[in-house]
């Protein structure tokens, strides 16, 4: 946080409240881990490669689909590899859960009466299943998933196709995201409070933001009362 001795959220101005998953309410942790360490090594076993030739095969593909649906889609990594992405996922399944403080959040928004919204880029396969092994999906009036609307949060189009389809008073929502690209362009987009969490992997440094609020995690942007 920028001031410790102001509240990061001004929550009288908050009817909605939308919430990025992976790295926002979910360990960042499970996803580092499949896109470094095993998606490279199962790459490698199914076509004969050594661990250094997979990740020089996959490290072009992943930086031309950095930001865009491709990069999301399970569908698209499954053909271009010949693995089942979502199989594989389930390989270290045991790694996906929430960030720490994130339940007491969601709890005291629900309490607070404000509508919640879980607004991702990751695709339904992987939407269902991380929320399949969290239990967290109960807290949300709409699960909204970048591939419902053609573009992902990175992309200006994407605010817009959302709203007109699930209209929301913009000047009065809180939008929670770890990506700076995402952040920067709920901003722009004209969402009345946007934050960036620093803190989106357990295991991980905290990145640096250039959005002016910032909180390590989700829990930091919870007053004790949020009436």
């Amino acid at each position: 946080m920028n001031n410790d001795s102001l509240p990061l959220v001004d929550w009288p101005r908050v009817d909605t409240v939308l919430l990025d998953m992976d790295g926002t309410i979910l360990d960042l942790h499970f996803d580092n881990q499949f896109w470094t360490q095993h998606l490279p090594q199962r790459y490698a076993e199914h076509h004969a490669l050594d661990i250094d030739e997979s990740n020089r095969r996959l490290a072009p593909v992943f930086s031309e689909n950095a930001g865009s649906l491709n990069w999301y889609c399970t569908d698209f990594w499954s053909e271009l590899t010949g693995l089942d992405v979502i199989a594989l996922k389930r390989e270290i399944s045991n790694l996906i859960g929430p960030l720490p403080g994130a339940a007491h959040f969601l709890d005291a928004v629900r309490a607070s009466g404000r509508a919640m919204w879980l607004v991702t880029n990751a695709h339904p396969d992987s939407v269902r299943l991380k929320l399949e092994l969290t239990g967290l999906g109960h807290y949300f009036e709409h699960i909204l998933t970048s591939h419902d609307f053609g573009y992902a949060k990175e992309q200006p189009e994407f605010w817009p196709a959302l709203a007109a389809v699930h209209p929301f008073e913009f000047e009065r929502a809180l939008f929670v995201d770890d990506s700076p690209a995402v952040v920067a362009n709920a901003a722009a987009s004209g969402i009345g409070q946007v934050v960036a969490l620093s803190h989106p992997d357990s295991r991980d440094s905290v990145r640096e933001h250039e959005h002016a609020l910032v909180a390590q995690r989700l829990v930091d942007c919870s007053p004790e009362d949020l009436a």
